[in-house]
């Protein structure tokens, strides 16, 4: 299997949502894993308490 080459993340070229990951991914200390070792690298866990509070913030901006 070929390995991905790595390219910086470029914050203007995301979208609302990526950027929102990214920031989620901060506020819970993964985002030096994340930049590290790729999406992949996080337990199904911590994939979800990220997914869970992406959801959260959202509704709360809809309103």
């Amino acid at each position: 299997m070929a390995a991905k080459k790595n390219k910086p993340i470029r914050l203007e070229e995301l979208t609302q949502e990526e950027k929102l990951k990214y920031e989620i991914a901060e506020e819970l200390g993964l985002l030096d894993r994340v930049m590290e070792e790729g999406w992949r690298s996080l337990s199904s866990k911590e994939t979800g308490r990220i997914g869970g509070l992406m959801t959260k913030k959202k509704k709360a901006l809809e309103k």
